[in-house]
């Protein structure tokens, strides 16, 4: 079991398992005609590692548990994301057959299927039975982590964790965690050469967040962990900090200035008297696009009560970006600079996964950092005050 297939397995696994609600429908990140991956074949595969890492669960859920719409939500999301790792996966082996990681590509494809395929994303079942036929898929029962069956007593260890985690899913994520972690622990002392535990503390860390997360992903690297995961664990103690970083911005205003892809100027900052939502978003996001239909509807609703919105876009080409805005009529002002995943304001931000969407206040403070979901009744609460 690789590092990929570990982040598949865990991140599945040690998300808590409700029914799904009729009422919302999975969003299904497809991809598009545009591709989602560089041209260079090495700067993809990253991009695709990248992808592979699930979204960390909101830094406020460590002081206050999360409600069961709470979780069902970030259950989602993960799914979404981990469908996204399969696009960019099925991409990487159309356009880059030769490249020496073709066949992890391909494994990995199946893997982030299982995952989004168990954690909600249901429109995605068809393509993975197409690919690993009506008995690989991720089941109705077991999630994914029944999906690997690995057969070594390593493999047999890991999932009995996975299990020991889930069992206690009615005292929230962080008693999930902790106890995945005290599992992991506990194999590292039988399987001290295996180098899949160190993936398994960094899913750990980054899902644990703070002092703990960043405690963790330090001992990793002072460990005796491959090179590759000690590089890992400096990335992963970023975007903790930057997390930290985030939530230490709440109650606080945004300084965000910029001239928009139309020529308009904008300062956050002038906005006082208004609620103002920054979407961090993209033309090729299909959770993105997913979610468009519910910011237009609030933006007619509320505009004239005094809603705004500013778009921070992570597109590569300004023309596709000017003609999506245009053809879907999107009123607003668009932050555009090219860069991608290396967008200005998303690096400032610690934005690591879109869409994102944050909420200011009348007076001009920073309030709500996950204002996706019931987003009209968040923005007339603000209009209110």
């Amino acid at each position: 079991m690789n590092r990929l297939l570990l982040v598949a397995l865990i991140a599945a696994a040690l998300a808590p398992v409700h029914a799904a609600d009729p009422a919302k429908p999975a969003a299904t990140p497809a991809a598009g005609t545009k591709n989602l991956l560089p041209d260079d074949g090495d700067a993809a595969w990253k991009d695709i590692i990248a992808a592979t890492t699930p979204p960390v669960p909101p830094a406020e859920w460590n002081q206050k548990e999360p409600t069961k719409d709470e979780y069902d939500a970030f259950r989602l999301k993960m799914g979404e994301s981990a469908a996204v790792a399969a696009d960019k996966a099925k991409e990487f082996q159309a356009r880059f057959p030769k490249h020496a990681h073709a066949d992890d590509a391909k494994e990995l494809r199946t893997e982030m299927l299982k995952a989004a395929v168990s954690l909600g994303v249901k429109t995605r079942e068809d393509e993975l039975v197409a690919l690993v036929g009506k008995g690989g898929g991720a089941g109705n029962s077991g999630g994914a982590a029944a999906a690997p069956a690995p057969g070594d007593a390593f493999g047999k260890r890991m999932s009995e964790a996975v299990t020991a985690a889930r069992k206690l899913e009615g005292k929230g994520m962080k008693a999930m965690l902790a106890e995945f972690e005290a599992q992991i622990r506990s194999i590292q002392k039988d399987f001290p050469d295996r180098p899949e535990v160190y993936g398994a503390l960094l899913e750990v860390a980054q899902g644990l967040g703070g002092e703990k997360g960043i405690a963790i992903t330090k001992e990793v690297e002072a460990s005796k962990a491959p090179d590759e995961f000690k590089k890992m664990a400096a990335g992963a103690r970023e975007e903790i900090l930057a997390e930290q970083k985030k939530t230490e911005r709440i109650g606080k205003p945004l300084d965000l200035k910029f001239t928009a892809i139309d020529g308009r100027a904008v300062d956050v900052a002038a906005l006082k008297g208004k609620v103002v939502l920054i979407d961090f978003w993209a033309t090729w996001c299909g959770p993105c696009i997913g979610e468009l239909p519910n910011v237009l509807a609030a933006y007619e609703k509320l505009h004239p009560k005094g809603f705004e919105i500013v778009g921070i876009s992570f597109d590569q080409e300004k023309d596709t970006l000017e003609a999506f805005v245009k053809k879907r009529k999107m009123a607003w002002v668009q932050y555009f600079d090219g860069e991608g995943w290396g967008n200005k304001f998303g690096k400032e931000f610690g934005i690591r996964g879109i869409p994102s969407m944050w909420l200011i206040d009348k007076k001009g403070n920073l309030r709500d950092l996950e204002a996706r979901d019931g987003l009209a009744a968040k923005v007339e609460k603000l209009l209110a005050e």
